[in-house]
């Protein structure tokens, strides 16, 4: 059964795949009679599956990300949206020929309604094993953050994972099959938060540094201030040191949690205008968020409200 699903994997590659790809830039395929997301997109704004690069698929809706990673020994899906959006996510992935009870794993961006509420239905569909850093863990069975969070009084609750999570570390590696999924604990945007990176090789023998990096803007309700050390001891140097991890991640493709935080549909999809790979990405990220958080501390400082616009 899985050599039917691997060979169909391919077909699906084959189908999908643009008149030039893989010809040495990494270029994104579009499926055919995709539509463009529309320009106010929502969350749960329905997005066909897009193929990105070897054995990489977006499967997210138009406004928050979900990444399917597939093998012939199984898949490992990274988020799982909304409460609705993951009724989305599992379309999107039956829509490629893919079988759900074929997602091993279920990893996480961070662990925010908007990006993880969907994850208890998904691993109920597939009984994949959830896999989180300890604070995003605790966040996944509760079902609700803690003061931890800056943004714990603008979160919603959700359903909690009742099944099995298996907790992973800053460097650690998911592996499946051939898939050897790097997690990098990149806390900037939630004490939670997880970037992945993983090598992805065509079919044509072009590999590049794929790179799922977390969201980094520092925002927070009304209660928190981020140049309060006393209430928060070493949290501003703890999001330093996560931006100089993703400074760091090797990364040739750029993908982040909501896909206008990284001008994913300018990249991928029926409107693409620009290359999926770009060189310095990751640190280009690091250094807008690292921006953001200057202005936000010279902001706190001269005791004037924020913009609390952010992702």
């Amino acid at each position: 059964m899985r050599t039917f699903h691997a060979l169909l994997s391919c077909l699906l590659t084959g189908v999908f795949l643009l008149p030039g790809f893989g010809t040495g830039a990494a270029q994104a395929a579009t499926v055919p009679g995709a539509e463009p997301c529309p320009a106010d997109a929502g969350w749960d704004t329905p997005s066909a599956p897009h193929h990105i690069h070897g054995s990489t698929w977006y499967v997210g809706t138009c406004g928050i990300t979900a990444l399917l990673v597939t093998s012939p020994q199984g898949h490992i899906l990274l988020d799982g949206g909304t409460t609705a959006g993951g009724r989305l996510i599992e379309a999107n992935i039956r829509a490629l020929g893919f079988r759900m009870e074929d997602v091993r794993f279920i990893g996480s961006s961070h662990e925010h309604h908007d990006h993880v509420a969907g994850i208890a239905h998904l691993q109920q569909a597939s009984g994949a094993t959830v896999v989180a850093r300890t604070p995003a863990a605790e966040v996944l069975w509760r079902g609700n953050g803690s003061r931890e969070d800056p943004q714990f009084e603008m979160l919603e609750a959700f359903a909690p994972v009742t099944g099995g999570i298996r907790l992973i570390g800053h460097g650690q590696v998911l592996a499946l099959g051939p898939l050897q999924l790097t997690a990098h604990a990149t806390p900037a945007h939630a004490p939670g938060g997880t970037s992945w990176t993983w090598r992805s090789c065509a079919d044509d023998g072009v590999c590049v540094d794929l790179a799922y990096v977390d969201s980094l803007t520092t925002i927070s309700d009304d209660s928190w201030r981020f140049s309060d050390e006393a209430a928060h001891p070493g949290y501003v140097d703890t999001v330093l040191n996560a931006l100089d991890v993703v400074a760091g991640l090797p990364c040739d493709i750029l993908v982040t949690p909501h896909p206008a935080a990284s001008d994913l549909w300018a990249r991928i999809g029926p409107a693409a205008n620009r290359p999926l790979a770009a060189p310095g990405a990751c640190r280009a990220y690091a250094e807008q968020a690292r921006q953001r958080l200057q202005r936000r501390l010279a902001s706190e400082q001269a005791d004037q409200p924020t913009d609390p616009a952010g992702h």
